[in-house]
């Protein structure tokens, strides 16, 4: 079943962060996800938040989303994004 990542992040320092995006891109082609958004821009409708981006990724399955997130590739980047930004992580299960 499909599932997606909801993350919201925001910056503390943007320098380690814009490495990270850099690197991601050959990182992430590698596996089997889709970024289906990567907002710097997102407007509230509801509620309130004091972040600064949102990204949403799709997996066809859990076990693809931790092949990625637990490579050595994708944790070796990520150190940067942890470096650069607060981020709440969300995995969701997609509608059957």
């Amino acid at each position: 079943m499909t599932v997606y990542v909801i993350a919201q992040l925001k910056f503390t320092n943007v320098e380690p962060y814009r490495r990270y995006q850099e690197a991601f891109p050959a990182v992430w082609k590698k596996y089997r996800g889709r970024l289906l958004a990567a907002d710097e821009q997102p407007k509230v409708v509801e509620g309130e938040w004091d972040g600064n981006k949102v990204v949403l990724l799709s997996f066809p399955d859990e076990a693809a989303y931790r092949e990625w997130a637990e490579s050595e590739e994708y944790k070796s980047i990520a150190k940067d994004r942890m470096a650069g930004a607060e981020t709440i992580s969300l995995l969701v299960q997609g509608i059957a």
